[in-house]
C-alpha cells in the first residue's frame, strides 16, 4: 500500500510550489487579476487549502468541491476543466491547454457545472469528481482544476495519489560549469525517475588541484519534480575558482529516495581568452617535451658510437670525430640527427 504523507511533506510540497510560483513567475492568470478568485472549499471556517488532496485505488471515484468568489460590482461567468499537470524544462509548475490533457486532467468532470454565473458579490461552491480509471498505475498523477472568463485563467492543483507501491527516485545528469570566481555557476539536470512528486535538496562539493574548494551545503530547491519530469537547473557557486581543474560532485536527496549523485571534471578558467591561453600554454608544452626528447635520444645515440668494443683483433676505438665527418662528406653513410648543419 501507498504511505500516508505527513502533514510536514505536505507543507514542505506546499512551500516548493509556492516557492516555484515565486521564483519563476506565476502563471498570467495570477498576475493578471480576473475580479474573482478560486481555491478548495473548506468544511469549516479558516484558511482556505492551498490545493486539492486527493488519494484512492485504481477504478474509484473521488470527490471534492471548489469555491467561486465573486467580490466585484459586475456578474461573471467562469467556465471550469480539468487539467495535467507538468513540469516546464526550468522546473517550474504549469497545465496543459484544454485539448492537451490526456492523463489526471481529464479524469476531472463538473458534470453540468462547467460554465457557473456569479452574479456580483457572491459566493459559488461548485463540486467535481475524480473518476480513476481501472487500470490506472500507482503514484501521484498531477493535475489542476482550471476556472477561466475571456483568456485569464486561474488554476488550483489536484494533488492525486492512486494507491499502489510507491517509489521515489531521481537522478542529477549532464552537469556543467558556466562563468568563473564569484560569478560561477553549476548547471545540471534533474529527472524524477520514480511515480511519486518530489521535493529535492542539493549539495555541492569540489576537489580543486592543491585540495578540497569551498562548496554549497544542501538546501531545498525552488522546485517540486513530478513523476516523469526533468528539469535543467543552475546553482550559484561563489567558491569557484579562477583558474584550476576542479571534480565537482553534486548530491541530491529527496524524502524517501536515495541519494543521487554525479561527478563531472571541469576547468575553470577566466574567460574565453584565457581558455586559448590555455590551449597554447599546453601545446607549447608538448613541443618543447617532443624538443628535449629528441636531444636526449641524440645524446644517447653518439654515447652509443663512442663507447669501445671489441674485434677478432682486440678492443677497438671508434674513429675521431673529423674522420667520421670526412665518411660523411663522402656520402659513403647519412645520418638525419634533426639538427642544422
Amino acid at each position: 500500500m501507498l504511505p500516508t504523507l505527513s502533514r510536514r511533506r505536505l507543507t514542505r510540497l506546499a512551500a516548493a510550489l509556492l516557492a516555484a510560483a515565486t521564483l519563476y513567475g506565476a502563471p498570467a492568470a495570477a498576475a493578471d487579476e480576473p475580479g474573482w478568485t478560486a481555491e478548495a472549499a473548506t468544511g469549516r471556517p479558516g484558511p482556505a487549502r492551498p490545493y486539492f488532496y486527493l488519494a484512492g485505488p485504481a477504478g474509484t471515484v473521488l470527490e471534492d468541491r471548489l469555491t467561486l468568489a465573486n467580490p466585484t460590482d459586475r456578474e461573471h461567468t467562469v467556465t471550469l476543466r480539468g487539467a495535467d499537470a507538468y513540469n516546464t524544462p526550468d522546473g517550474a509548475f504549469a497545465v496543459r491547454p484544454a485539448s492537451g490533457s490526456r492523463g489526471a486532467g481529464s479524469w476531472i468532470s463538473f458534470g453540468g457545472a462547467t460554465t457557473v454565473r456569479l452574479p456580483p458579490r457572491t459566493r459559488a461552491v461548485v463540486p467535481f469528481t475524480v473518476t480513476v480509471p481501472p487500470a490506472s498505475p500507482p503514484g501521484d498523477h498531477p493535475a489542476a482544476v482550471v476556472a477561466a472568463e475571456a483568456g485569464r485563467e486561474v488554476g488550483v492543483r489536484v494533488h492525486l495519489r492512486v494507491g499502489g507501491p510507491a517509489l521515489a527516485a531521481l537522478t542529477v545528469e549532464d552537469v556543467s560549469v558556466r562563468g568563473h570566481g564569484a560569478a560561477a555557476a553549476v548547471e545540471y539536470t534533474l529527472v524524477n525517475r520514480g511515480n511519486v512528486a518530489l521535493a529535492p535538496e542539493l549539495a555541492l562539493s569540489a576537489e580543486g588541484t592543491f585540495g578540497e574548494l569551498p562548496g554549497r551545503a544542501a538546501r531545498a530547491l525552488p522546485v517540486e519534480l513530478l513523476p516523469g519530469q526533468r528539469a535543467r537547473l543552475s546553482e550559484p557557486w561563489p567558491g569557484a575558482p579562477d583558474f584550476d581543474r576542479v571534480a565537482l560532485t553534486l548530491t541530491v536527496t529527496a524524502p524517501g529516495a536515495a541519494p543521487a549523485t554525479a561527478t563531472a571534471p571541469a576547468w575553470c578558467l577566466p574567460g574565453g581568452g584565457a581558455a586559448a591561453a590555455g590551449g597554447g600554454l599546453l601545446a607549447l608544452g608538448g613541443t618543447a617535451l617532443a624538443a628535449l626528447l629528441l636531444v636526449r635520444a641524440r645524446r644517447a645515440r653518439r654515447s652509443r658510437r663512442e663507447e669501445p668494443y671489441e674485434t677478432a683483433a682486440g678492443p677497438r676505438t671508434p674513429a675521431p670525430e673529423h674522420a667520421r665527418n670526412h665518411k660523411h662528406e663522402h656520402g659513403h653513410e647519412h645520418e638525419l640527427t634533426g639538427a642544422t648543419r
